[in-house]
């Protein structure tokens, strides 16, 4: 029996931080099922928000928060972020984060708050704190893994089942830490890598988790509009820096720093009439190259180029809001579970997040480390049957995109009661049992993540931040 003090699930920003904090009271396990490197915070480009200006102040970043998110946020959850957001930044700091020395501006603040490292803020930290990971002696990290199932038994969580090398086994552990990230695979049109297939919030659920909030999905208003599987993300930081909404005719038609589900809803409208634009190319071409290297490089290599044109784009599917229930310390309802970063729900962002408070929950949250963690005796664990074999089935590529279409077209950024219905209904049909290959298990974890979101957005009948609901018909 394979024991370990706590296992990690996952290996963005909030995984790693959370490691390296637990590390100083037991052996960590990092399970990630693709290299470590391979994480949702590795394509983060804007930055991290906090209160690190003289001029600004924790209760202005804590009314945009509330504001950006409509007033559904857990008041507490969102002070205690922003109280404790400085500190967290000079942590990050501190283990080799170059932040530049000022600050940016994104949609919804009402000051300039983003600490960055360029355009590629994400990545930065990533780097950092996987350097600082594998450096530490009491971290074992396993790459290529895929957690498959939670080992719950009478509402506590014992360990995981996973498959490695082709192989099933059940590893144990006093805490188990779901950092998984996203969901924004289920949908067509994502800003999201191809690891974000919901696996935490389906496993979660398959162990009776509690969640919350699952039917405010974030779209970014500014993805690049060009053929792709994954749409190339055109930072928030753009428009804060000056970047211009332009439809078909060359005409503004929204201020460009409102939230984003705001900015989203309009360019989804807009681009009913024709195609929409993010246009930067006013400003000098040194000042755009140096202060977003990445993008200009990446959007020259599709073809364009950001000092000169403007930029086709459309919304994509970006952030889960919600997620799986927790309290302030990271707890789930199911005793030894925790979440944090994307999986969790800590009320932070409320029905929108506002740009940039993603980096800062998944590092504030991830650093909570509950005093009643101790360590479980393998002999007070029960026994766990081993998943023996799977049942082979049909084409999971053809699977995926079926979910994806119907989720884009029905539970996307303009939703209608009986387009939600139609969705579940036609979701609740696909019939699937994975075998034991991560492709099929991933798409096993989309189907029922893609499911879970619907019957949020059903059972929310107004309006709401992300979910917006019209009457129109199908």
């Amino acid at each position: 029996m394979k024991q370990f003090d706590f296992i990690v699930i996952g290996s963005g920003i909030s995984g790693l931080n959370f490691s390296l904090s637990a590390s100083k009271k037991g052996k960590v396990l990092i399970v990630t099922k693709k290299k470590i490197i391979e994480a949702a915070t590795n394509y983060a480009q804007g930055g991290i928000a906090a209160v690190l200006d003289k001029l600004d102040n924790f209760q202005k970043h804590i009314t945009d928060t509330l504001k950006a998110g409509a007033y559904h946020n857990n008041k507490r959850a969102v002070e205690y972020m922003v109280k404790n957001g400085p500190k967290e930044i000079q942590k990050l700091q501190n283990i080799g984060v170059n932040f530049a020395e000022d600050l940016a501006k994104e949609g919804g603040h009402s000051h300039r708050r983003i600490a960055f490292v360029g355009d590629r803020t994400g990545h930065s930290i990533e780097k950092s704190l996987i350097k600082a990971v594998q450096s530490n002696p009491n971290i074992e990290i396993w790459e290529n893994t895929f957690a498959i199932d939670l080992l719950v038994k009478s509402e506590a969580c014992y360990g995981i089942s996973i498959l490695q090398k082709g192989r099933i086994e059940n590893i144990f552990a006093s805490a188990v830490i779901l950092a998984t990230g996203g969901l924004g695979q289920i949908y067509k049109h994502t800003t999201n890598p191809k690891i974000s297939t919901g696996d935490g919030i389906a496993m979660a659920h398959r162990a009776g988790a509690k969640m919350r909030d699952l039917e405010f999905i974030q779209f970014h208003p500014t993805a690049l509009n060009a053929p792709r599987k994954n749409k190339f993300l055109l930072s928030e930081a753009l428009r804060g820096e000056g970047a211009k909404l332009l439809n078909h005719k060359g005409k503004r038609f929204i201020d460009e720093l409102k939230p984003r589900d705001i900015v989203a809803r309009a360019i989804y409208e807009e681009s009913k009439k024709g195609a929409v634009y993010l246009d930067i190319s006013h400003k000098p071409a040194k000042e755009i190259k140096k202060r977003f290297p990445h993008i200009y490089k990446e959007l020259k290599k599709r073809g364009f180029d950001l000092t000169r044109q403007k930029i086709p784009i459309s919304p994509a599917a970006h952030y889960a809001c919600g997620g799986v229930k927790v309290n302030l310390k990271g707890q789930t309802s199911i005793r030894n579970l925790y979440a944090f970063g994307e999986v969790a729900c800590t009320g932070v962002h409320g029905a929108n997040r506002l740009a940039s408070n993603s980096l800062l929950e998944a590092v504030v949250f991830s650093e909570v480390i509950s005093a009643n963690i101790k360590k479980l005796h393998t002999s007070k664990a029960p026994k766990f049957t081993q998943i023996q074999k799977f049942a082979q089935t049909s084409n999971h590529k053809y699977l995926r995109q079926k979910i994806k279409k119907i989720m884009w077209e029905k539970v996307g950024i303009v939703r209608s009661p009986s387009q939600l219905k139609a969705a579940l209904n036609q979701l609740e049909s696909i019939k699937f049992t994975p075998s034991r290959k991560i492709p099929y298990l991933e798409t096993k974890n989309m189907l029922q993540t893609a499911i879970l979101v619907t019957k949020a957005a059903i059972k929310r009948k107004k309006s709401l931040g992300c979910h917006f609901i019209s009457n129109m018909r199908p």
